[in-house]
């Protein structure tokens, strides 16, 4: 494949998959910005049960990262009917799961977050925010599945348009239930869920359609819907890592006091908007290195690749330099709390410098999970988290707290944990065993 068309096909997918994927982001960018003016308690309990929710979403991301490779090294094999039925049973298992989780969500809420340490008021907003927040839960899920399947068809315009739509309806939603319907937290929490139903709605029409369309079943195949949920187990554990060192970076951050959870709410909220932001190439590369598997076309994946992380490269220093350029003065946007703009300040110090190396790590993410790479990923995804530990801990024995305390604790994570990753990726990427795996699975 020509290096223009490689190119080419990269940024007709990433710019479109970009807008997409930081309408989450965005959307707890919003919560946070309308919350944060309510006070830092407010501030810190959203920060709590958003961490929650984020990891229950998380936990199920391969309903997107399993189904976008399948149905595209499906499509790339030239068998778009079973790439359909395969984002199909992805829908089913994701409603599922989200009426399960859900239920669970609002009855364990209380004592999940006191586990986690929030005492208070804190907890009392972080319980709000939470329960109101779980009946969107289901529509979530359903979104991942959907964008995994849209992905896969090599279609990124769609989640984009909606995701879009879907971003300013949460604005105005949280705005008038928090401050005109005086709702607080629970406020943002179900506008949230709100907006995410309509986007969850639009996605289905969407997806039926295309099933219809090709004369693909809309009822469940109870053993594709074990398979996805076999495939997706790997990927699943690869999560429970991420999300159990991004866990156990809040339970040290809650020790060090509201102020610095607080900040660390709106850093990490910052960190996943660049995440997903530089995850759209990872997308690109899920989609394309799948297809271009599929069809059995080794020698256009190795070019992908190194396109796709010198890209990463590059993006991951543009992203450093602008949050070089804010770190000092965007606290105004989220709480007027002095002590919270010095920790913040000092956590985006270190997020800035960690941007290149994070950029990678995503792209790489991307490329292996393209090739259904997940039982490296899941292994790799262990080892980093059980060298991370060690390093959090020993921040942890400092009891350390304000901009000192979280200015170690993001060293740890965007100096440590993301170095593990990208040691572990990188030295995957290197040999040539995952292009077998990939391979393999068509």
């Amino acid at each position: 494949m020509p290096t223009l068309t490689i190119r080419r096909q990269i940024l007709r997918l990433a710019v479109p998959a970009f807008g997409a994927l930081i309408a989450e982001p965005l959307f707890l960018l919003a919560d946070s910005a309308i919350v944060g003016h309510l006070g830092v308690d407010q501030l810190a309990g959203v920060g709590l049960a958003s961490t929650v929710l984020q990891t229950a979403v998380g936990l199920l991301v391969f309903l997107a990262y399993s189904t976008t490779p399948a149905v595209a090294r499906l499509l790339g094999a030239g068998r778009l009917p079973e790439a359909l039925a395969v984002g199909r049973d992805g829908l089913w298992l994701a409603a599922l799961l989200g009426i399960a989780l859900a239920l669970a969500g609002t009855f364990w809420a209380a004592p999940v977050l006191a586990v986690l340490g929030a005492q208070r008021e804190v907890l009392q907003f972080a319980v709000e925010y939470l329960r109101f927040s779980m009946p969107g839960l289901p529509a979530m899920l359903l979104i991942l599945a959907a964008t995994g399947v849209l992905r896969g068809l090599q279609d990124t315009r769609t989640p984009l348009l909606v995701a879009g739509i879907g971003f300013a309806v949460n604005i105005v939603l949280n705005a008038v239930l928090v401050y005109g319907l005086q709702l607080s937290v629970a406020g943002s929490g179900l506008g949230t869920s709100l907006a995410q139903w309509g986007m969850a709605a639009v996605y289905l029409v969407i997806v039926l359609r295309r099933l219809r369309r090709h004369g693909v079943k809309i009822r469940p195949d109870w053993r594709g819907i074990r398979a996805v949920s076999k495939v997706g187990s790997w990927l699943m554990l690869r999560t429970l890592s991420l999300r159990a060192a991004i866990f156990a970076t809040v339970l040290v951050a809650t020790a060090q006091g509201p102020v610095n959870l607080a900040a660390h709410q709106v850093a990490m909220t910052i960190f996943t908007f660049l995440a997903f932001a530089l995850d759209a190439l990872a997308i690109a590369a899920q989609a394309l290195v799948g297809k271009e598997l599929g069809a059995s076309n080794l020698s256009s994946v190795r070019m992908l690749t190194r396109t796709m992380v010198l890209w990463g490269l590059g993006f991951g220093v543009l992203t450093s330099a602008l949050v070089l350029a804010v770190a000092q003065s965007i606290g105004w946007i989220f709480t007027p709390d002095h002590a919270v703009h010095a920790a913040l300040a000092a956590a985006l110090l270190i997020v800035a410098l960690g941007q290149p190396v994070a950029a990678c790590v995503f792209v790489l993410d991307g490329v292996l999970i393209g090739a259904g790479d997940a039982r490296y990923l899941a292994l790799a995804g262990v080892v980093n988290l059980l060298l991370y530990l060690p390093l959090l801990a020993w921040v942890a024995a400092m009891d350390l707290d304000g901009f000192t305390g979280l200015l170690w604790l993001w060293t740890a994570f965007a100096g440590g944990y993301m170095l593990f990753r990208f040691v572990t990726l990188g030295l995957r990427a290197r040999s040539p065993h995952w292009m077998l795996v990939g391979a393999h699975r068509r």
